[in-house]
């Protein structure tokens, strides 16, 4: 796999590698008390661009070996969600998973479907699609459901949940969530997290 590249980023909303400079706008309104970010692109970046920019997992090391586990004994007014044969609960805007008889903050899988999105729930427009983003999670609506889905190369979200994690690739360092990888960037002056890559599990 080739070296990750570090990002340069032009004063500007940073979204996906390319090897042009091409001019940005950030256009954002409120509809519903929901944050709606709207852009177009410009960087200097390319990562890994022959393998797609997915990542063999057996190439990302974790600052941390092993990731702290908290667990909860109950959750008041759940809903119970099923995916693929499991049980997911639904509670304060997060997943959970049963094991033990205790409740563990679980990211859905790509595939996870739900009917109706978290309160908490962000809308970004990139490219032609519109993303809902809750708790590191990336979906996109399919007739009357919400589906999970990997974001694609070069979105850009602006807080990570509480317990991302650093990884070191090739001697960079990114962060990660639900197998996604980020890299820290400046838009206009404000901290930033682009997408630029996914981890692929073996």
């Amino acid at each position: 796999m080739k070296t990750l590249i570090k990002t340069i980023i032009l004063p500007a909303l940073v979204l996906i590698g390319t090897a042009t400079q091409v001019s940005a706008q950030t256009k954002r309104s409120n509809a519903k008390q929901k944050t709606v970010v709207t852009t177009t692109k410009r960087t200097t970046t390319a990562v890994n661009k022959a393998n797609n920019r997915r990542v063999s997992s057996t190439k990302v090391i974790y600052k941390k070996p092993t990731r702290k586990v908290v667990s909860v004994r109950s959750i008041p007014n759940k809903t119970i969600v099923k995916h693929k044969g499991q049980n997911y609960y639904y509670a304060n805007n997060k997943f959970y998973t049963q094991s033990r008889g205790r409740y563990i903050v679980i990211a859905p899988k790509v595939g996870f479907r739900i009917k109706t999105l978290p309160a908490n729930h962000k809308r970004v427009r990139f490219n032609t699609h519109n993303y809902y983003i809750s708790q590191g999670i990336f979906y996109i609506q399919i007739n009357n459901a919400y589906e999970v889905v990997d974001p694609e190369i070069g979105t850009v979200v602006y807080e990570l949940p509480e317990d991302y994690e650093k990884v070191t690739i090739d001697g960079q360092t990114y962060y990660e969530y639900a197998n996604v990888l980020y890299e820290k960037v400046q838009v206009d002056g404000t901290r930033a997290y682009e997408v630029v890559g996914i981890i692929d599990m073996e």
